[in-house]
C-alpha cells in the first residue's frame, strides 16, 4: 500500500506547526544558511522544536539546504547537516552535488527541483548517487512522470500548487546576469515578473509592455488521483515566503482533496497520523491567487501567463452595472466592508481600490476609481476571510483508546494511541462496592474521558470489572493524569530514538557528459570530484562564479512566447505565415534578451545580449 504525503512549506517554526495542524504530512523549512529562500531561513533550535511537534503525529520535517555552494560554504554545510541529523530531521533537500563528497550522517537526501530533474537519465543518476527522493521538474507531463516511475525506484515528489518559475529550475541566470542576485543562491530578483516589449529582428513591435514571462500559479487540485496513478507519492505546495493565511487555506484545501481520494482508494493511505478538524471552509481564490494553471501536466495549453499583471487577482466577484460620483452598483458575489478590489480598464491596466462600505448592490470605495459599466471585478483581499484565518482555524488530534480491567488489587488501565504507543499501569484501589453500580461505572468512564486540552480525542473507552466499585473522583483524575503523562513520555522517548537510513545506491550505468558547461552549476571542488568520478573530463565554473563571455543562455523555458501568441508552426500551422522576422528580442529597461525557439526540443531559450550589441528599435 502506497503512502501519500501532503508536503507544505514553512517560513519558520510557527508556520510549520500550523501546517501540521492543518493536515500536512510533512513540512519543508529553510536551513539557517544556504536555503533557496534567503528570506525564509530558520535557526537550529526552531527546527528542533518543529521536529518534535511534527513527530507527535509521525509527520516529517525536511530541511532545505538547496543552493549551490563554494568550497568554504561546503565545509560549513557539513557541520549543519550533522546538527540536522542529531535533532531528528527526516531528510535534507539539496541542490549542490558537492554535498555528496562530504562525510555525511545517514540522513536521507532529496534532490531539489533546482537540480533540473526533467529526464529519466537524470533521475537514474540521482538514484545511483543514493538519493531517496527526486523532486520533479514542474514541466513534466503525466506520461513523462509515469515513464520515470516505471523505470526507477526512487520516491517521486511533484509540485501541485503555488508560484511557477518560467525557467526550468536551476537553469535560470537572468537575475544573476542583470542584478548580481542569483536564483541558484536563493536570492532571485524575479525579473520574469516585469513587463517586456517583444520585437522582431527588424525592430517591429510584436507586443508592447506585457508580462510575457509571468506565469499563472499552479493548481493541480483536480488532477491529484491522476498524479498518484502516474507515480507521485508526495504532493508539494510552494510558498515558503507566503503569509500564514495562505498556508492555512491551501494546506487545508489539499488535505480535504486528498482525504476524499484516500477514502475511496484502498491502495493508498495517508503518510501521517491524526484527524484534523477545520473551523473554516478553504478556498484557494481567497488568499494569494494569480489565476491558475495545471501547467504542462496534460500537455501544452494556450495560456500559462498573466499578461496584464503579476500580482494576485484573487476571486472573481462579478461586474459593474452602473457608475455614480461616489459609488457604483454591481452584480455578483457578496462583498464586505474593507475588501480589497481590482479591475482592469479599457487599456488593460490594473486598477485597485478599497471598499469602504457596502449597501446591498451599492459599493462605496474609499477613493472612487474610474470605472465603466461592464468592467469585471475581482476581490484580492477578503476582509472577513482574513479575519477568520487570523484566529484558530484547525486542530489536529490523535485517536486514543482507553481500556480498563479489574484485577485482584484494583484496576489495570491501558492508554493506547492510533500509532500503537501504549502505556499500561495497575492501580491498587481499596474495593468499596458501589451502592449504585451503574452510576459508578458511568462516572468512572465519564471522568477518564475528560482529557481536556490535549492532542488526543477518545476513540473508544471500556472497563471490564466483575462488580463496579467506588473510586473517588480525585483518584480518577490522578490516574488519568499519570496515564497521559506515561503515554507522553513513552511517545517522546520513541521520537528521540535515532532513525539512521543508510543511502541505497543502484547502478544503472548512467554517466555524465565529458564536458560540463556552466549549466551544471559546479561551484566547488566537491562537486567537481563527484562529476569527474562519473566520467566528466572538463568542467566549466558555475555562472555565479564566472559569467560566460559573449551571449550566454540565461533562461531555458518550456513556456513558449511564440506558442502563447498563437503562431507556433507546429501547433498552429494555419497561422505560421506571419510577417515577423526571427530572432525575436525582449526588452525591459537595461535588460536585453535574444529569444530563440528550439522547436525540436520544444523549448524556448533566452540569451543575454553581449555588451555592444544593439537591440533592434521598435517601429
Amino acid at each position: 500500500m502506497s503512502k501519500v504525503e501532503l508536503l507544505a512549506p514553512a517560513k519558520n517554526g510557527i508556520y510549520g506547526q500550523e501546517a501540521i495542524n492543518h493536515g500536512a504530512d510533512a513540512v519543508y523549512i529553510g536551513a539557517p544558511q544556504f536555503s533557496a529562500r534567503v528570506a525564509a531561513n530558520s535557526s537550529i533550535a526552531e527546527i528542533e522544536e518543529l521536529v518534535r511537534y511534527a513527530h507527535r503525529y509521525e509527520a516529517k520535517v525536511f530541511v532545505a539546504l538547496n543552493t549551490i555552494l563554494d568550497d568554504r560554504e561546503l565545509g560549513q554545510s557539513a557541520q549543519l547537516i550533522n546538527q540536522f541529523y542529531n535533532i531528528g530531521v527526516d531528510a535534507l533537500i539539496i541542490q549542490d552535488v558537492g554535498i555528496l563528497s562530504l562525510d555525511l550522517p545517514p540522513i536521507p537526501l532529496h534532490a531539489s527541483t533546482q537540480m533540473d530533474n526533467r529526464s529519466l537519465q537524470r533521475i537514474l543518476l540521482l538514484e545511483q548517487w543514493g538519493f531517496e527522493r527526486a523532486i520533479l521538474a514542474r514541466e513534466l507531463t503525466l506520461e513523462e512522470i509515469a515513464q520515470i516511475r516505471q523505470n526507477s525506484s526512487i520516491e517521486l515528489e511533484a509540485f501541485v500548487h503555488g508560484a511557477l518559475c518560467v525557467s526550468y529550475s536551476g537553469r535560470c541566470y537572468l537575475s544573476r546576469a542583470y542584478t548580481g542576485r542569483s536564483a541558484n543562491r536563493g536570492n532571485c530578483s524575479q525579473l520574469c515578473r516585469l513587463p517586456y516589449t517583444l520585437v522582431d529582428q527588424s525592430g517591429k513591435v510584436i507586443v508592447q509592455d506585457r508580462h510575457l514571462l509571468s506565469l499563472k500559479d499552479m493548481d493541480r487540485s483536480h488532477a491529484l488521483k491522476e498524479m498518484m496513478d502516474a507515480g507521485i507519492t508526495s504532493f508539494k505546495i510552494e510558498g515558503r515566503l507566503k503569509e500564514l493565511s495562505y498556508l492555512k487555506n491551501i494546506t487545508s484545501y489539499y488535505r480535504q482533496k486528498l482525504d476524499a481520494i484516500l477514502n475511496e482508494t484502498p491502495d493508498y493511505q495517508r503518510a501521517s497520523f491524526g484527524t484534523t478538524t477545520f473551523f473554516f471552509t478553504p478556498d484557494p481564490t481567497k488568499t494569494f491567487h494569480r489565476d491558475k494553471t495545471e501547467y504542462f501536466l496534460k500537455g501544452r495549453i494556450p495560456v500559462h501567463t498573466t499578461l496584464n499583471t503579476p500580482k494576485s487577482t484573487g476571486e472573481l466577484i462579478g461586474k459593474v452595472t452602473r457608475v455614480f460620483d461616489y459609488y457604483f452598483t454591481y452584480e455578483g458575489k457578496p462583498l464586505n466592508n474593507g475588501d480589497g478590489m481590482i479591475t482592469f480598464d479599457s487599456q488593460e491596466q490594473l486598477v485597485g481600490f478599497k471598499v469602504n462600505r457596502v449597501e446591498g448592490s451599492k459599493v462605496f470605495p474609499a477613493t472612487m476609481p474610474i470605472l465603466e459599466k461592464g468592467q469585471i471585478l475581482y476581490r484580492n483581499e477578503d476582509h472577513d476571510f482574513e479575519k477568520q484565518l487570523s484566529g484558530k482555524t484547525a486542530e489536529r488530534k490523535l485517536a486514543l483508546s482507553i481500556q480498563g480491567k479489574e484485577t485482584t488489587n484494583g484496576l489495570m488501565l491501558s492508554f493506547k494511541d492510533e500509532m500503537g504507543n501504549q502505556f499500561v499501569k495497575e492501580y491498587h484501589i481499596e474495593k468499596e462496592i458501589a451502592r449504585n453500580q451503574e452510576m459508578a461505572r458511568e462516572n468512572t468512564i465519564k471522568q477518564l474521558s475528560r482529557i481536556g486540552n490535549t492532542y488526543f480525542y477518545i476513540q473508544d473507552i471500556n472497563i471490564e470489572w466483575d462488580t463496579p466499585f467506588f473510586i473517588p473522583s480525585s483518584q480518577i483524575s490522578t490516574m488519568k493524569r499519570e496515564m497521559l503523562e506515561g503515554l507522553e513520555e513513552m511517545r517522546t522517548q520513541r521520537e528521540l530514538i535515532p532513525n539512521p537510513r543508510p543511502r541505497k545506491k543502484k547502478d544503472y550505468g548512467v554517466k555524465v557528459p565529458k564536458e560540463l558547461s556552466y549549466l551544471f552549476n559546479v561551484a566547488n571542488s566537491g562537486a567537481r570530484k563527484i562529476y569527474f568520478s562519473e566520467g566528466a573530463e572538463k568542467i566549466d565554473p558555475a555562472f555565479e562564479q564566472q559569467i560566460p563571455e559573449g551571449n550566454p543562455l540565461v533562461m531555458q523555458c518550456k513556456h513558449c512566447i511564440k506558442y502563447a501568441l498563437g503562431f507556433c508552426p507546429k501547433y498552429f500551422p494555419d497561422k505560421k505565415g506571419t510577417s515577423f522576422q526571427e530572432p525575436f528580442y525582449l526588452k525591459q529597461g537595461a535588460i536585453n534578451l535574444r529569444v530563440e525557439f528550439d522547436c525540436k526540443e520544444c523549448v524556448m531559450n533566452l540569451y543575454s545580449l553581449p555588451k555592444g550589441d544593439v537591440l533592434p528599435k521598435g517601429e
